[in-house]
């Protein structure tokens, strides 16, 4: 009995497994059978998924080609394929390769067989002269007179051949693309052995050069990522993502092709029809995007007009949701024209792998270093001054503040609150012309507070290159207190975002994020979700976005954005260096200015940074100073509020 039931048993899981295999990866294994027993094809390529702003309205989409390929089938041989060239050169508009007339050349005469003596066929059986050899010395005595020789119809039946053994062999080849409708019923009507004619799929940009730079480009695959993409099951000619949101989503971007059994008669069946791939809706508000290169073109234009001004050139500005992470509109802009003729080129990929020197922006990082380590606490005051330690020159802020609390050093931004803190971190009270031994430990405990906020690490943005600011690696007694204020380590503009993001949202890191949802056979949404908090006390967080209030009605920030929207903020200004004549010396010391805020500052719905490199030339007279930042910020706070 037992030994029937076994058998039972058995039977039962070999109908489970033969069901198994028939119905759930039956298809699988046919399509597998195929590729083992057919001539098949697959279609050049599937319309990529979109990529739509906010609204729905798309900003990058697919256009469909008609291309010619050849793909070489069992059976032909290079006769045959001259003739294929031949037959297709009579039908097509082509431009000339001369570099395959020589080729062709030789193909046609008897493979230049006659250009070698008699002498260097004996040479080169005596292994004295290569194959190499042989065939450049064909290819230098070809005279042009012989080329000459060649009709219209031969030059172009050299140039289709040319593309037709272009690459790996088994590959299909791209012969042209962008048929006319009587080229294409030509071809069509004329059956050539191996050539196929089927839709390929572009990019176009529906917004031109707008953010063009962070869609990324597609193309072939790289060669060093060959073995990676074949084990995920690609062919060697398809079409990938090759930077920024096209390679950073590509599994989602990405379509299914068709695939075809090639007949006898060359004709093609279709066996599985492909789908376009998924389309991927950002956060970008495409009108605020607009809105935001225009304000920056017309304010570097118009600061550019202003004296002590040699080496300004771009400003950069970040908008987004400080709740989520979600960015609303991104850009930099470069002045490469003259006033005359102000041409700006898209830099929108320094927002994430270029850092710069932000100044008194980090301030409310530094206050929330005091906080962490009992240096200061809420209402803690000093009387502004300036700080002088032993063999290190002078430091102040930028005038005499008088009495400042840790509310009015943020909004009236005082340096010298700041100095305290930093020479409270090594354990020591500051009095003048003093010692002040420095731990790299303590430069760690206020880099640590820093990065909790996303000053000094990589954001996690989902675009790949993103890079973190420089860390100095020296430690002094200046250098930590120029870190205080912003004069020492350099961050990335995404860093400054997610920074006011995380003082707006009392605390709580996220990543900034360009992808709102992805839509295809289901949607995904994006969750935005927390990394991590900033380990203060919320009684803290919510004194510095109350600074960051101040700041905006009665302090440095005034006006950067309308009080109406009852904004926080803080600027800052910072010394830089630039190389003038590219001999990989810092000869000139210039300014700039940089500005993160929000609004509403108790329920925050925009935040904003702005950074404007090199804004003047640091002179010892008087100098024009430029507040690009001020009205860039202002003018498109305005736009998101009212619109």
């Amino acid at each position: 009995m037992k030994k029937y039931l076994l058998i039972l048993i058995i039977f039962i899981i070999f109908l489970l497994r033969i069901g198994y295999l028939n119905f759930y990866l039956g298809e699988s294994y046919t399509y597998k059978l195929l590729e083992k027993t057919n001539n098949y094809v697959y279609g050049e390529s599937a319309p990529r998924g979109r990529i739509l702003d906010t609204n729905g309205k798309v900003l990058v989409d697919n256009l469909g080609i008609k291309t010619v390929f050849y793909t070489k089938l069992k059976g032909i041989d290079t006769k045959k394929e001259l003739e294929i060239a031949t037959n297709l050169a009579q039908i097509i508009n082509i431009d000339i390769s001369e570099a395959s007339l020589k080729k062709y050349w030789l193909l046609k005469n008897n493979n230049g067989q006659d250009l070698i003596s008699d002498e260097e066929w004996h040479l080169y059986d005596l292994r004295k002269l290569s194959s190499a050899d042989i065939l450049k010395m064909k290819y230098e005595r070809i005279t042009l007179e012989m080329l000459n020789s060649l009709t219209d119809l031969d030059k172009k039946s050299a140039t289709i051949y040319e593309l037709m053994n272009k690459g790996y062999s088994y590959a299909k080849k791209v012969i042209i693309k962008g048929l006319s409708d009587e080229e294409y019923t030509k071809i069509i009507d004329s059956n050539l052995e191996g050539i196929t004619i089927e839709l390929t799929w572009e990019r176009i940009y529906n917004y031109g050069d707008t953010l063009k730079d962070i869609f990324g480009t597609v193309g072939s695959i790289p060669e060093e990522r060959k073995d990676e993409y074949l084990e995920k099951g690609y062919s060697l000619n398809d079409t990938v993502g090759l930077s920024y949101l096209e390679l950073y989503y590509e599994d989602y971007l990405k379509g299914e092709k068709d695939l075809y059994e090639v007949n006898n008669d060359n004709t093609l069946k279709l066996i599985k029809e492909g789908y376009q791939g998924q389309d991927l809706v950002l956060s970008i508000d495409i009108d605020v995007q607009l809105e935001l290169e225009r304000i920056l073109k017309e304010n570097i234009i118009a600061g550019k007009k202003r004296a002590n001004t040699d080496y300004f050139s771009e400003a950069y500005s970040i908008v987004g949701n400080p709740q989520t992470g979600a960015i609303i509109a991104m850009s930099g802009q470069k002045l490469i024209g003259d006033l005359n003729n102000p041409l700006f080129k898209n830099v929108n990929t320094n927002l994430i792998n270029t850092s710069y020197t932000v100044g008194s922006v980090v301030k409310m990082a530094t206050i929330s270093t005091g906080y962490k380590y009992g240096i200061i606490d809420i209402g803690s005051t000093v009387t502004d001054g300036c700080i002088k330690l032993y063999q290190v020159p002078i430091k102040c802020s930028y005038k005499s503040l008088g009495r400042v609390n840790d509310l009015t050093a943020i909004s009236r931004s005082s340096n010298y609150y700041q100095f305290n803190i930093a020479i409270g971190l090594t354990g020591y009270k500051y009095h003048y012309n003093m010692k002040l031994p420095t731990t790299e430990n303590d430069f760690a405990k206020m880099r640590g507070i820093f990065k909790e906020y996303g000053l000094g690490n990589l954001t996690g943005i989902d675009l790949p290159n993103e890079v973190t600011g420089i860390i100095g690696e020296n430690t002094s007694s200046d250098l930590l207190l120029n870190l205080s204020i912003g004069q020492y380590d350099t961050y990335t503009p995404i860093e400054l975002f997610q920074y006011v993001n995380t003082v707006a949202s009392l605390g709580e890191k996220r990543k900034p994020q360009l992808m709102a949802k992805i839509i295809g056979e289901s949607e995904i949404n994006n969750s935005y979700n927390i990394v991590s908090e900033v380990p203060l006390d919320l009684k803290y967080k919510e004194r510095l976005r109350e600074a960051m209030h101040l700041a905006t009605t009665s302090g440095t920030a005034r006006s950067y954005i309308n009080s109406k929207y009852n904004p926080a903020g803080k600027t800052g200004t910072s010394e830089t260096f630039i190389d003038t004549n590219n001999d990989g010396i810092m000869d000139t010391k210039t300014t700039s200015i940089n500005f993160v805020g929000y609004a509403p500052y108790d329920n925050p719905e925009y935040s904003i940074i702005v950074i404007a490199p090199n804004i003047y030339v640091s002179r010892d007279y008087n100098y024009s100073k430029v507040y690009i930042t001020r009205y860039i910020s202002r003018d498109i706070t305005n736009f998101l509020f009212e619109k």
